[in-house]
């Protein structure tokens, strides 16, 4: 989550679409995730692997990893049938750090999962988050968009915004009508930890050169691609992306046994990091959503077989069972890696 963005006026793309990519003769699509450093987020990577594979989703799951991602992590990855594929870091101008954590400077470089034109659309999950339902649908979604869901301005993090200051929040919009003498509300604000977009060269280059003249923000990336997106963002259920303060913040809006996609965001709450000890993590909701994930990451039946790895490579074409398969609990050091999310 991310307090209240500065003013967008002079960020808007000058395209009120999202440039969508022309090339004819394939409609390849994918989803696609960040990993970087060599800490223990690669086991969020490999629970989201396991569970896509359970959900049955037709698309691959490509990891966009920095090149402090170490070999070994990578072999896991791939060992899973995952494409993994190294970027580039990207920083803010003149390296800011003035984040709310030092480290969201890394997360800039998930700007360069728009260049990866050989796909039409692809849907971006964080390595903190888990599918427990078929979302193939959300990649036929009208073209020129960008989808995600709406944030929430409820916890502290936002204790700055003027959102905060008079009790505000966009999931329940009634509950504190925003003030007349407070100007028109601010705009719809996704968390960018699941989105729908669309690779383009053209919306790439853009989101560079915005970056270039576009102040740091308290949130990083999330805050920029809200500005950069905020003519085209259209907001689609909470049951696509469910951030687990919404159980506290606002029940009345969740259905626990249709969300179809759990961010495990909260402090406390990575599954392979698990206490209970923080904050609201003893809920009983919470126990049951990480035993959840649980179970995905350490079945066995979830496991690329060795003759769909190599039915794969001998079509040549990502299929099913390209996408994701499993070894069982990886051995890796959990050593603790900054967010990716």
């Amino acid at each position: 989550m991310a307090p209240e963005a500065p003013a967008v006026d002079s960020f808007v793309p000058a395209s009120t679409k999202v440039t969508s990519l022309t090339t004819t003769g394939y409609s390849k699509r994918a989803y696609v995730t960040f990993l970087a450093g060599n800490g223990d987020y690669v086991k969020g990577v490999v629970g989201l692997a396991k569970g896509l594979r359970k959900t049955k989703s037709a698309y691959p799951l490509v990891v966009a990893v920095l090149p402090d991602v170490p070999e070994e992590h990578r072999q896991i990855l791939q060992a899973q049938g995952c494409i993994v594929r190294e970027i580039e870091p990207i920083y803010p101008p003149e390296n800011h750090v003035q984040f709310a954590m030092a480290y969201y400077v890394i997360n800039y470089s998930k700007l360069r999962i728009w260049n990866f034109e050989e796909y039409s659309k692809m849907v971006y999950l964080d390595a903190d988050i888990q599918v427990y339902d078929n979302i193939d649908h959300l990649f036929d979604k009208p073209d020129g968009y960008f989808y995600a869901v709406m944030d929430c301005f409820c916890e502290q993090t936002w204790s700055h915004s003027r959102q905060f200051s008079i009790g505000y929040c966009q999931q329940c919009p009634d509950k504190v009508t925003w003030p007349a003498e407070m100007g028109s509300p601010p705009p719809l604000y996704f968390n960018a930890g699941m989105f729908v977009f669309e690779p383009s060269a053209l919306t790439y280059g853009s989101l560079l050169e915005r970056l270039n003249i576009t102040p740091p923000t308290p949130f990083a990336e999330q805050d920029f691609l809200n500005m950069f997106f905020q003519q085209v963002y259209k907001p689609i259920p909470l049951v696509y992306n469910l951030v687990l303060a919404m159980l506290w913040r606002h029940p009345e809006n969740v259905e626990l046994e249709k969300v179809k996609v759990v961010h495990y965001c909260a402090a406390g709450s990575k599954p392979w990091r698990y206490t209970g000890k923080e904050a609201n993590m003893n809920r009983e909701d919470i126990k049951m959503l990480v035993n959840k994930w649980w179970d995905i990451y350490n079945d066995p039946s979830l496991d690329l077989k060795p003759e769909d790895s190599k039915q794969d490579q001998e079509e040549g074409t990502p299929s099913r069972s390209t996408i994701l398969g499993a070894i069982p609990e990886p051995a890796i050091s959990c050593i603790p890696a900054p967010s990716a999310a």
